[in-house]
């Protein structure tokens, strides 16, 4: 039996990639990033701050973290409620010891449920990204584009009525997106999203929409949670991290970016606080290091590139 001429003709091969988003770009093809003050590391925090509905919902899928037994599941909802009561403004007081400035991924819900909240982020001088309405607001293809534009605006629209600014990043649920997402948050005016994770700079769509890489591998979910390991490993892979990303930039030529992904109530338990405050300190002593939010670094690298 022979093969159909036609199934050897794929209409979208060629270098790099299947989709027209964005241009396949080597990292040593590409200009390099200059950081303020000369410093080769950009640390840049991201906080999800989340509410979950105590009802999940798997359409299009059940978000990372979400309900776990049968219904009502205190054990798991009370848990992430831990995150915003308490672990949550233990990470603003370690952020405010060291000079951190840090972007909050806010799910709408905590405007329009906590608003006392997005003000204490505020007048900490964080940023507040979008991270859709609450946990239950994912996105995957197969969501109806109009379905799909009403909640990007329900979440900004929220988060811009409670904080005062409208929101210029957005962080996808899970980091899902759709076939119509890049284009949908550019129609909204979002000026970056943080939900492609293949790089280490910042880079952009081919519609102008700049991604920021937040990295899943070194989330405080991904090595705490889901890996099992302890805080101290934790921090020592950040350090480490840090140390490969200067040295790197140093040898071949422009800045690092290292993001911190964090999760109120794994890293905001008492037992980690400690660790995770000596690596903030650690961070904030080293002259190759310096923390920015993501609209400072999205303003970067739209001057630069």
């Amino acid at each position: 039996m022979t093969l159909d001429p036609a199934y050897l003709t794929y209409p979208k091969r060629r270098l790099g990639y299947d989709h027209d988003l964005y241009a396949y770009t080597p990292l040593p093809q590409r200009p390099p990033i200059a950081w303020p003050d000369g410093r080769s590391v950009a640390t840049w925090i991201v906080v999800s701050l989340e509410w979950f509905p105590i009802t999940p919902s798997d359409v299009p899928f059940c978000a990372p973290g979400h309900m776990q037994t049968v219904y009502p599941d205190y054990r798991h909802y009370t848990a992430r409620d831990y995150g915003t009561r308490v672990g949550f403004y233990r990470l603003l007081d370690a952020f405010a010891k060291v000079g951190a400035k840090v972007s909050v991924a806010a799910n709408s819900a905590i405007a329009e449920r906590y608003p006392v909240i997005i003000r204490d982020i505020v007048d900490a001088g964080h940023e507040i990204i979008a991270h859709a309405t609450d946990m239950n607001g994912t996105i995957a293809t197969g969501l109806p584009e109009a379905d799909e534009r009403a909640l990007i605006a329900r979440s900004l629209d929220t988060l811009e009525r409670v904080s005062g600014t409208r929101p210029r990043g957005w962080h996808s649920i899970a980091r899902s997106q759709s076939w119509n997402t890049v284009r949908l948050l550019k129609e909204a005016g979002v000026d970056y999203c943080c939900d492609w994770t293949n790089d280490e700079m910042p880079w952009a769509f081919a519609n102008g929409l700049v991604n920021i890489p937040l990295n899943h591998e070194l989330s405080d979910r991904q090595i705490l949670n889901v890996q099992q390991q302890s805080v101290d490993s934790y921090a020592e892979q950040i350090r480490d991290a840090h140390d490969w990303l200067s040295a790197e930039a140093m040898t071949q030529g422009g800045g690092r970016l290292l993001p911190l992904h964090l999760t109120p109530y794994i890293i905001g338990l008492p037992y980690r606080m400690d660790a995770f405050e000596a690596l903030l300190a650690d961070l904030a002593a080293r002259p190759t290091n310096g923390f920015a939010r993501g609209d400072d670094l999205a303003d970067i690298f739209r001057r630069q590139m």
